[in-house]
């Protein structure tokens, strides 16, 4: 692993302050500092990166983490504004990479966020967060940014209905986690509120919690509901918020993905394995599982999408493993 300090000047990007023009640092009681993980996504991780620079309170330190095929050094390099460390990482995962950053962050850092390379903050969004937390009680771990842009349609209508419920597949409540190890979507909320799991794209954590409680580096690669993991474990100690007033904006991309039979196969064996981990639910989990299967490869049929049926099969593989180790389980007596 390669770790560079970097102070280098580079292009302003349009509308972002200076650190002369933001609010000193010096006048907040706590320290901030983001860890973002990458892979092969340049464009989107300036952008992001100009986003907090453009911050009227910008945090104390970023640390990228990068696994991209071509360096993204010269990245960060573009923003003399934010303080930058730069660490090389070699094996692409999310949740390994997020532990190398928080291991790189500064020793007087209080709080660790989290960015996804294609988020964006809206503006003011670290100060509204650093307002909750400066009056957040003890018993509060982490806090997400407010998702500005969810998606809507496709499959929320059928998520959360009285079926899905009774079920305990899903459900209309936003942030639980249910019983087939399904998480409900946060969407934008009106109102800041508490929460059983949260996004990693966009969180902030005490520094204390994250010396407890680590990503779990099963979930490698795309690393496929790491963050519902981490954040419900956090959960069972702590309590988590979504904060109303620090908006965030997430545009998904291609780049650093690999194909929709891979991605469908990580989607069953991650759900399962986070499923059966934390005793959940394993007969709902694969019900659930079947269903999102049989869905989309009705819709891959009916509008000929080879990504869909690649995905379905991708489930059917995935899938396999864990109910293996479900059988072995039983079979030995252990639950």
């Amino acid at each position: 692993m390669v770790i560079k300090q970097v102070n280098g000047a580079g292009a302003r990007i349009p509308g972002a302050k200076s650190s002369q023009e933001a609010r000193p640092v010096s006048e907040r009681k706590l320290r901030l500092a983001f860890v973002v993980a990458t892979k092969d996504r340049p464009q989107e991780l300036r952008r992001m990166l100009a986003s907090l620079a453009g911050q009227p309170c910008p945090p104390d330190q970023v640390v990228i983490v990068d696994a991209s095929a071509e360096p993204v050094q010269a990245v960060a390099e573009d923003l003399p504004e934010l303080r930058v460390k730069y660490l090389r990482h070699e094996r692409p995962s999310a949740a390994a990479q997020r532990n190398a950053g928080i291991r790189a962050v500064a020793g007087d850092v209080d709080l660790i966020g989290f960015l996804d390379d294609d988020a964006v903050l809206a503006p003011g969004a670290i100060e509204a967060m650093m307002a909750f937390w400066e009056e957040a009680p003890a018993d509060v771990g982490g806090a997400g940014f407010n998702l500005m842009n969810p998606t809507r349609g496709g499959l929320q209508g059928l998520k959360r209905s009285r079926l899905a419920e009774r079920l305990g597949l899903y459900a209309s409540t936003p942030g639980r986690v249910m019983p087939s190890g399904w998480q409900t979507l946060m969407g934008d909320v009106e109102r800041t509120v508490f929460v059983e799991w949260l996004p990693s794209g966009a969180s902030v954590w005490r520094r204390r919690v994250l010396e407890d409680v680590a990503f779990d580096e099963f979930f490698d690669g795309y690393s496929y509901v790491e963050d519902v993991d981490f954040s419900y474990r956090v959960s069972r100690r702590y309590r988590l918020a979504v904060v109303a007033a620090a908006g965030f904006y997430h545009y998904p991309a291609l780049g650093g993905r690999r194909g929709a039979y891979y991605f469908g196969k990580v989607e069953a064996r991650n759900r399962l394995y986070f499923v059966r981990k934390h005793g959940l639910s394993v007969s709902r989990c694969c019900l659930g599982i079947g269903i999102r299967m049989l869905m989309t490869l009705g819709t891959a049929v009916r509008h000929a999408d080879v990504h869909g049926l690649g995905r379905a099969m991708g489930n059917c593989v995935g899938i396999v493993p864990g109910l293996l180790a479900q059988v072995r389980d039983g079979a030995s007596g252990v639950m």
